[in-house]
């Protein structure tokens, strides 16, 4: 079995130009070298060995079929692999994320039902202030990942760590999120202020 360890660059390029052109020993000998790291990868964003093990098995899938499109010089072999195996692991875990509580509301539901319900009265209107109104509108809009960590950050004072620690992502990808959600916020913010 391969050096895992010790992945030679030029022996995995030669693999996947093996693979490009259909070479089925070219693929087996790629996934012996490349599939614990990948998979201990996986695993890492996933937190559960199946989930894991379905990402690779969609990695490596992607590899297959993608092989072709490999550029050496924008990517080192195991760059380009580990990246279709990180996307693969991210579909898993948004998926994940829509088929639990995650991507419901963080907002109180008589709220977020007040807000929705046309036949709300005046009185109950006036008790949700026009900011706070506006915020939720705002923050309903976000992809259901992205308001669960920006609601773990702001609303539970959580640190960038622990929500990534307890999403079992990235902390880089909780700090990019966040920041990308903020500037959603701000821009659907202005355009509700001036609306």
């Amino acid at each position: 079995m391969p050096d895992t360890l010790h992945l030679d660059p030029e022996q995995l390029g030669a693999w996947l130009h093996g693979v490009a052109h259909g070479d089925a020993a070219a693929f087996r000998c790629l996934y012996d070298a490349t599939s614990p790291k990948l998979f201990g990868y996986a695993h890492r964003i996933l937190g559960k060995r199946e989930l894991a093990e379905d990402a690779l098995q969609d990695g490596f899938l992607a590899i297959w079929h993608g092989a072709a499109g490999y550029q050496r010089h924008l990517a080192a072999p195991m760059t380009w692999m580990t990246t279709i195996v990180r996307n693969k692991a991210l579909d898993r875990l948004r998926g994940q994320a829509r088929d639990s509580t995650l991507d419901g509301p963080i907002f109180d539901p008589d709220i977020m039902a007040a807000l929705h319900d046309p036949g709300v009265t005046p009185i109950e209107a006036l008790l949700i202030s026009s900011d706070a109104r506006a915020l939720a509108l705002c923050m309903a809009a976000l992809e259901g990942m992205h308001r669960q960590v920006v609601g773990m950050a702001f609303f539970h004072d959580l640190s960038h760590s622990e929500v990534a620690q307890q999403m079992a992502i990235p902390i880089g990808t909780v700090k990019t999120w966040i920041r990308r959600s903020l500037e959603r916020l701000k821009t659907c913010l202005d355009k509700e202020e001036r609306a």
